[in-house]
């Protein structure tokens, strides 16, 4: 909003003050606001899960609100990005419900909510990019159908937001994850010079998302909850298609795939197929590192977070290269 209403070369001043204000306004808001939150109940089958008893949760709606308002007064403004930021506030508000509900969602009214969400993020897309596919590590490029390009986009979108919520369980981890898998995308944009319109938007989620953990760093203050997992994966999966290199999300967000995946993919061959696989193996993973191999908390971010960066700085060069 505010590239229209100043008019000339104001695009390093309007970038570094949307930056701050990103960040205030996130933790401002977390101050102030957090204590109307709904309070955690506890997860009685997670690993320490019932530490997280009465803290508030649901603060994702904070800094995804935080983070709307700032793409819209400091981002250039484009309908596509418009819509992305209305799909992420929806898949937020129903995080958010299901946080505050007396009686959790059930898994396939969630997944029905999602894979809605998921359908508008492939039609947006396809309205105003292209289908075409990029290899990047292998210096490919192919055309897709665009209805195969639809059907591999909803399951991107809907595999990231699901992965990204199951891998919400210990304080700084998901969003420290996110971070990384979210920078190292703006790298690639930054060398590929795709996602003009999008990078930027990229940097004030990363920012906001760091507002947040101002408060979630361990011992936590308050959780992101169902609103700030979900919304996060949604975002990670539109960054990542645009770059033009959409397989690129297995390498730069493979820990939260295996740390969030193993486990969807466990529930699913059982309940499908009586396929009982990984039987000693506890999901997510973090609940396996630290009930079996006795992490701590803090070892365990570090320890994922260290891998992630790993994996990330290899992509990155290989693009490079």
């Amino acid at each position: 909003m505010l590239h229209v209403l100043l008019s000339g070369n104001y695009d390093s001043f309007l970038a570094f003050g949307g930056i701050l204000f990103a960040f205030a306004a996130t933790v401002l808001a977390m101050a102030k606001l957090g204590i109307y939150l709904p309070k955690d109940a506890g997860r009685e089958f997670a690993h320490d899960g019932k530490l997280s008893a009465g803290k508030p949760r649901g603060a994702g709606l904070i800094f995804v609100l935080a983070f709307v308002l700032a793409g819209i007064l400091f981002a250039p403004v484009r309908a596509e990005n418009i819509i992305y930021l209305i799909l992420m506030v929806i898949c937020m508000l129903t995080g958010f419900f299901d946080d505050a509900s007396k009686t959790p969602w059930g898994e396939y009214k969630k997944g029905f909510l999602d894979l809605c969400v998921a359908a508008l993020v492939a039609l947006t897309y396809l309205q105003y990019n292209s289908n075409m596919v990029e290899l990047a590590l292998f210096d490919v490029r192919f055309t897709l159908h665009p209805i195969v390009f639809a059907l591999l986009t909803v399951v991107l979108v809907w595999t990231s937001v699901n992965v990204t919520n199951c891998s919400d369980g210990v304080d700084g981890l998901s969003g420290t994850l996110t971070i990384i898998t979210l920078m190292t995308i703006y790298l690639i944009d930054r060398i590929l010079g795709r996602g003009e319109n999008f990078s930027f938007l990229i940097l004030l989620f990363a920012v906001c998302i760091l507002g947040y953990l101002w408060y979630n760093a361990t011992p936590s203050r308050l959780l992101m909850g169902d609103a700030g997992s979900r919304a996060m994966g949604l975002f990670i999966s539109i960054a990542i298609l645009k770059t033009g290199c959409p397989f690129l999300y297995i390498p730069v967000a493979l820990v939260l795939i295996l740390d969030g995946g193993l486990g969807l993919a466990k529930v699913f061959l059982l309940r499908f197929f009586k396929i009982h696989i990984l039987k000693d193996v506890r999901t997510p993973l973090h609940d396996h590192v630290r009930k079996v191999w006795d992490w701590s908390n803090t070892q365990t971010v570090y320890r994922f977070a260290i891998i992630q960066i790993i994996l990330s700085v290899a992509v990155v060069y290989g693009i490079q290269a």
